[in-house]
């Protein structure tokens, strides 16, 4: 966290920031930590030369704010990335209830649409968000859906577990759920954790091992609930490197997928569903909306009622006792994950970012 601090990532400059840093919870501090970026990636971008084209994403909100002004500065088209609707998804959480952070929550959402309309191009990462744009008067030809995609050099399937991460985990012989990601509000686990308390109680579910790998806002109290509840059946572990994911990946044989019941979330598309596809590991899927009918469409899993633990639970020993779909749901999974590529889906926002450069 230097002042200022330039490295070399894969042929690619990368130049780092000095900001305010807090822990992934506390709407006050986190937006702190946003805004202080804002401002550093702001001046920070004053230095850098010889620049064609600029890139903000969102969340957090803020960078692209920074995007704006900086490609305002410097006379350059911009594109505002979204992988989220900020500050939507916040008023959906129910972060923030008062009355003056809903005027501040209106206030943001006049700014981003402000910034929506000033971007060359707006890449959308789920047709439900394209649809959310353009009823909001954003013009349609500028609004571009690119969805997440999955690296297939990096998330690929192994023929067996890892046996001895299996052992050190006390896994061996189970049956394997898991989790990976960020245990936050958006992700209501304690569902995990009803799941594990259903499967305790049945008999054809005593085999069932639940895995959650992770941080959060909420793991603390995730972790309480796990142990208030006194079970055996489900594990809670910290966060791992990336390089370690798949190696975690390949021991489970569901992936567990998890949304909050919320509207919002019915137009998002988890980025862990491509890379479960790219590992062949079949997923229970607890998310409603245009996500739910990529997994069915591909024929890739099983669905769950979202924050629903008695369903999960079944959901699971359905896949357990079923090898023949589980093995059918893994091959499917591989099949579909061609069509996700990262590879492609570079090219193809490669070719939209060489047409805003064309046009200036």
């Amino acid at each position: 966290n230097s002042l200022w601090a330039i490295e070399e990532v894969e042929g690619i400059r990368v130049v780092r920031v000095k900001t305010f840093i807090s822990a992934n919870e506390g709407t006050l501090l986190r937006t702190l930590d946003y805004m202080s970026f804002m401002v550093a990636g702001f001046i920070a971008s004053l230095f850098v030369k010889r620049v064609d084209l600029i890139i903000g994403t969102s969340p957090q909100f803020f960078t692209s704010i920074a995007a704006y002004l900086a490609a305002t500065v410097k006379n350059v088209p911009w594109v505002f990335e979204v992988r989220d609707l900020w500050p939507e998804s916040i008023r959906a959480l129910d972060v923030i209830s008062s009355s003056s952070g809903s005027k501040l929550l209106n206030m943001f959402e006049r700014l981003e649409l402000f910034l929506y309309k000033k971007a060359n191009v707006i890449i959308c990462v789920t047709d439900s968000f394209r649809k959310n744009l353009i009823s909001r008067s954003i013009e349609p030809t500028k609004v571009k859906v690119i969805t997440n995609g999955v690296d297939l050099n990096f998330f690929k399937p192994h023929n067996e577990k890892d046996t001895n991460l299996s052992i050190d985990l006390g896994l061996q012989g189970k049956f394997v759920a898991g989790y990976i990601g960020t245990i936050g509000l958006a992700h209501a686990l304690e569902t995990l954790v009803d799941a594990a308390v259903e499967l305790r109680e049945d008999p054809t579910g005593d085999d069932i091992s639940l895995v959650v790998i992770g941080d959060g806002a909420k793991k603390q109290e995730l972790i309480k609930l796990k142990e208030t509840k006194k079970l055996r059946n489900i594990l809670i572990l910290d966060s791992i490197p990336k390089s370690l994911v798949p190696k975690h990946l390949n021991l489970f044989d569901v992936s567990i997928i998890h949304l909050a019941k919320k509207d919002l979330f019915k137009t998002v598309i988890p980025s862990k569903l491509f890379e479960s596809m790219g590992t062949g590991v079949p997923v229970a899927y607890g998310v409603e909306g245009e996500s739910r009918k990529l997994v069915l469409k591909h024929n890739i899993g099983r669905i769950f009622e979202p924050e629903n633990g008695k369903d999960l639970a079944q959901c699971l020993i359905a896949l357990k006792e079923n090898r023949a779909e589980l093995s059918l749901f893994k091959d499917n999974s591989l099949k579909a994950a061609e069509q996700y590529s990262r590879t492609h889906m570079a090219n193809r926002l490669l070719a939209i970012l060489d047409e805003v450069i064309k046009k200036g």
